[in-house]
């Protein structure tokens, strides 16, 4: 009775701090958050350098028996101008206590760089991953893809469009699988009042085009998870419709799945101990890599 008392006052407290998120006080809450996410067993790495050019990093959080593990590289949101790979340590411990490797890298963000930084920040993250599998106690055939939000563009579009990893010797089948939590697929013509995405993908419908997943699909993608709650009102959930749609158009290998009154934040939450009951997030994405064949989750 006490804990199921505590555990609903906590998440009363959790859910009061989303006003904090809408504030701009997000470091606050992922502090919070994070801190009821302590789980045994879990080897962590923070702030290993991939690209000292630029000084970015990247953690990794292991099983602590991890060998041949599957290894999925995480893109946290954030509307492409905020976010830190800190506050993500939920997913990478949820993840790593069912054996998978996970690796959380940081990237550059607008205004310090327009669309073509960060996507090449974000394919260096990928090949240090398959280049340091062996190491981490994986294989560098079964290295995923994931992202929230506008980390799902960003990791939908090094799965599609084959100029991202081309510089690293790699394409987009190559990769294990993606995996897209809310992610933004197909979202032109850009408003003109969102000045930021004006300014980092372009206002011509050329340069727009270039950012929109959907346009790249070939029919020789990864396979893929899209998931969405509908009653999200930050990244419509007719982007992971319209990009399903084109993969099936393609044979593609696609999985959609659409949760009834879930929003944009409780959809990624949902991997964390507080909300884990509030989506299945954490058991869809599991079962999907589970599903590779190189897999060995437990």
């Amino acid at each position: 009775m006490f804990r199921r008392m505590y555990s609903l006052v906590f998440r009363i407290a959790l859910l009061l701090s989303l006003v904090a998120l809408l504030s701009g006080c997000e470091a606050s809450l992922f502090a919070s958050l994070n801190a009821t996410d302590r789980r045994a067993g879990i080897t962590t790495q923070a702030g290993v350098v991939f690209d000292a050019e630029h000084h970015l990093k990247l953690d990794i959080y292991r099983p602590a028996s991890a060998t041949r593990a599957p290894i999925v590289v995480f893109f946290y949101g954030g509307s492409w101008v905020r976010g830190e790979r800190a506050w993500y340590r939920f997913v990478g411990t949820a993840l790593a206590s069912h054996g998978v490797i996970v690796v959380i890298p940081d990237y550059r963000k607008y205004p310090q760089v327009k669309m073509d930084g960060f996507m090449q920040d974000a394919a260096r993250a990928v090949a240090w991953a398959h280049d340091h599998a062996g190491e981490l106690g994986g294989t560098p055939d079964d290295v995923f893809v994931m992202g929230h939000s506008a980390g799902g563009q960003i990791g939908a579009l090094l799965a599609t469009d084959p100029s991202w990893l081309a510089p690293h010797d790699l394409r987009p089948d190559e990769l294990a699988g993606f995996i897209g939590l809310a992610g933004c697929y197909d979202f032109m013509p850009i408003p003109a009042n969102e000045k930021d995405m004006l300014g980092m993908f372009g206002r011509d419908a050329a340069a727009q085009a270039r950012a929109q997943p959907v346009r790249f699909v070939r029919g020789v993608e990864p396979p893929m998870l899209l998931l969405q709650g509908n009653a999200d009102q930050e990244v419509e959930p007719s982007n992971a419709v319209s990009l399903a749609r084109v993969l099936h158009m393609h044979h593609d290998d696609v999985t959609l799945r659409l949760y009834p009154g879930v929003g944009h934040n409780a959809l990624v939450f949902a991997l964390s101990r507080p909300f884990h009951t509030d989506a299945p997030t954490l058991d869809d994405v599991l079962r999907f890599i589970h599903a590779h064949p190189m897999a060995s989750v437990r």
